[in-house]
């Protein structure tokens, strides 16, 4: 089995690239990023290469950026798994595509499920639900896997943000009208490896159990590190940033225990795994 694994210096890319050192599988990772909206460019990089998977990890993730560099976003969100999704489908081979719970508004009042229509309310998600239909349109064998609040070692995340912001401060405001569920890469890894190898393709939520606000997720956090500051609850609209936030956008996972097994872990403790490999806690 060879595995093409695009954005591979990204937190899940990074992850993927350890499991699959310790599995002693077959992958390909580039030491410079492939252009996924360059088509011309990955034929040839896949010339000589037998690649059964092509897992796309690579995104734009600038979320306020993208209100004004919309473009950029459209073209690596939005048409790199267009080109990813017809590579793949010359290969005969299976795509692996990420998407974000950004694709929704958050007004629904309740837990988004795979039936749910997207509706994002941000260019960042109108850029991830344009990949979302390019995959779903034009890929012969795809699993198309949302996920939120992603975290993990390599690049910054909410938690580690968390830590720095928490540095020499005695005070710390985080809004609690946002929640959804963190979703941490060495758990997403090992879930998605799982789902390839039941072929059973198709659109999946994927996520850490239950959920929380941001301002609850900070609070474990920082009494995990012993921080002795204040935590200061906020709302959204206090911060005036560019892009709008989905508030209430937990994933139901359904359908992916039904064929993987199982649920992942809890977000307490993807964050206490994540914290102990970051050398934070024991």
């Amino acid at each position: 089995m060879g595995i093409l694994i695009t954005g591979s210096k990204g937190q899940l890319g990074q992850s993927f690239q350890t499991f699959f050192k310790k599995e002693g599988i077959n992958f390909f990772a580039t030491d410079v990023e492939l252009d996924i909206t360059n088509f011309k460019k990955l034929r040839e990089y896949v010339s000589n290469k037998d690649i059964d998977i092509i897992i796309n990890c690579a995104a734009y993730n600038a979320v306020d950026n993208a209100e004004n560099d919309w473009q950029s976003a459209y073209r690596i969100n939005g048409l790199g798994p267009k080109n990813l999704a017809l590579l793949a489908n010359e290969l005969k081979a299976v795509l692996v595509h990420y998407s974000t719970d950004y694709v929704f508004d958050g007004h629904k009042g309740f837990l988004y499920t795979i039936y749910d229509k997207p509706s994002p309310i941000s260019k960042y998600g109108e850029s991830k639900a344009l990949g979302e239909r390019n995959v779903q349109n034009i890929a012969n064998r795809f699993f198309l896997v949302r996920l939120s609040w992603v975290f993990g070692k390599g690049n910054d995340n909410f938690i580690t943000k968390t830590i720095k912001w928490s540095r020499n401060k005695n005070k710390l405001r985080i809004v609690i009208d946002q929640i959804s569920s963190p979703s941490y890469t060495n758990d997403i890894v090992k879930a998605t490896y799982n789902l390839i190898k039941t072929e059973n393709y198709g659109l999946y939520h994927m996520t850490n159990s239950g959920y929380c606000s941001r301002y609850q997720w900070a609070k474990y956090i920082l009494d995990k590190i012993n921080w002795e500051g204040e935590l200061l609850p906020a709302l959204s609209h206090e911060f005036h940033t560019p892009a709008k936030r989905p508030f209430l956008s937990v994933l139901d996972s359904f359908g992916l225990e039904e064929v993987i097994g199982y649920k992942l872990p809890s977000w307490q403790d993807a964050t206490n795994n994540f914290l102990k490999e970051i050398g934070l806690i024991k």
